[in-house]
């Protein structure tokens, strides 16, 4: 689950026009949450309320948070041929919650309602988050309503998932999705498009932590946002991605698959796995050069080493060089370079000694740049000799940078789908 996350006009969302159905269900009330935070990130969001979701929620607080009018019956003067509109200018079709009444209509085509008539004009994605009572979600008419939902009309779902349900219900698979989440997965389905669709992402993250007892260990300040920001917004273009990611406190990214490790050894392993599927290999992880020889399986005691504890260090294996054995031919590969001195120079030779086809060189030293902070100044070196310095800017947009400077570089097909 995305954690939470201050919110400003960006892409694939601002300026993009979505329409927001909610049906009746108690997860109504989540859906002005989703509507305030697709509004913040500069999507034109109209809402669409079904009959039975005006009993839970009402349309002044959508319009509150949308500063939009909410449309509510198809019969309306307005409504009349604003489903026709809507289903026209719509880049997006969001239905949260999707009832099983929902799913029942939306799979037999019907129209007898304003949300329904949109579905069958409109040729924008839709994205439905079911949400429902568990027994209902099992239902075998519910499942081959979801089934048709989403591999004939080619909507896509996403959830329910396991939780809390309404009061009385217990718990069980059939809640929706969070509000944040849901904004994710309407961005991906606004973002996606080529060659990122069609592609496979490996990112590394984070630092290593290298056990010196049962207890201590051997790393660095990395928190992992550079590498987490690089994956979000490939998977938000489309794409497939894989992070690997060092000991990190940020939240595993929507629709990422995320393995967690602790060693550098245990993150050689996994890239060594990963790499030879991946179009796109991003290796933003502050990984340990070495590591202690002998790790004590027990947590050593001052009364035992005396006021000196010598470690002997040995070395680590190159995650990112190791990996260019089992890079894919045609494959494009990213480094990251942190420096104290010397920035240009170094970053350079680690981009030939490695393989890379770009590197992001940024100075440990630099102000508002590097570990423990939310923005990034970095210099963006090619293999053609070409140097582009950036500004400070958050570690999203310079995510949005770089991908935006790999995707000349991109196969233009693959074996991936493209949602």
């Amino acid at each position: 689950m995305a954690g939470p996350r201050a919110l400003s006009l960006r892409p694939p969302w601002e300026g993009r026009k979505v329409v927001l159905g909610v049906t009746g269900g108690i997860a109504a009330y989540k859906a002005v949450q989703v509507a305030r935070d697709l509004t913040r990130l500069g999507a034109l969001v109209d809402v669409v309320l079904t009959r039975s979701a005006e009993e839970f929620v009402r349309p002044l607080s959508f319009e509150g948070v949308t500063g939009r009018s909410v449309l509510t019956s198809l019969w309306s003067a307005e409504g009349s041929a604003r489903h026709l509109t809507l289903a026209g200018e719509a880049d997006l079709v969001l239905v949260a919650p999707a009832t099983a009444d929902f799913l029942a209509r939306a799979s037999q085509g019907r129209g007898d309602d304003l949300l329904t008539t949109l579905l069958l004009a409109t040729r924008a994605p839709v994205l439905l988050a079911p949400a429902m009572n568990d027994r209902m979600w099992s239902h075998p008419q519910t499942v081959r309503n979801a089934h048709h939902c989403r591999e004939v009309l080619g909507y896509r779902l996403v959830g329910p998932r396991d939780g809390p349900l309404a009061a009385g219900e217990g718990a069980g698979p059939g809640r929706m999705l969070e509000p944040d989440e849901l904004v994710e997965w309407s961005g991906r389905l606004l973002g996606a498009v080529s060659p990122w669709s069609s592609i496979q992402v490996l990112v590394t993250a984070g630092p290593t932590r290298e056990p010196l007892d049962a207890v201590r260990y051997v790393g660095n300040r990395s928190s992992g946002r550079m590498g987490f920001a690089v994956a979000r917004e490939a998977w938000l273009r489309g794409s497939e991605v894989t992070l690997v990611t060092g000991p990190s406190a940020l939240p595993d990214p929507v629709g990422v698959t995320v393995r967690r490790v602790e060693t550098a050894r245990e993150m050689r392993d996994a890239v060594m796995e990963v790499a030879p599927r991946a179009n796109l290999s991003v290796f933003a992880a502050a990984v340990a050069d070495f590591r202690p020889q002998d790790p004590s399986r027990e947590k050593q005691k001052r009364k035992d080493t005396g006021s000196e504890w010598a470690i002997r260090l040995v070395e680590n294996p190159d995650v990112a060089g190791e990996s260019r054995s089992v890079r894919p031919p045609g494959s494009v590969a990213v480094g990251f370079a942190l420096e104290t001195g010397e920035l240009i120079s170094r970053a350079r030779e680690k981009l030939e000694a490695k393989g890379f086809d770009l590197i992001v060189a940024n100075d440990a030293g630099e102000e508002g740049a590097g570990f423990d902070v939310t923005t990034n100044r970095v210099t963006l070196l090619d293999r053609e000799g070409g140097a582009e310095a950036l500004p400070l800017m958050g570690k999203e947009e310079v995510a949005r940078v770089i991908l935006d400077r790999v995707e000349s570089h991109l196969p233009s097909t693959s074996n991936g789908d493209d949602s």
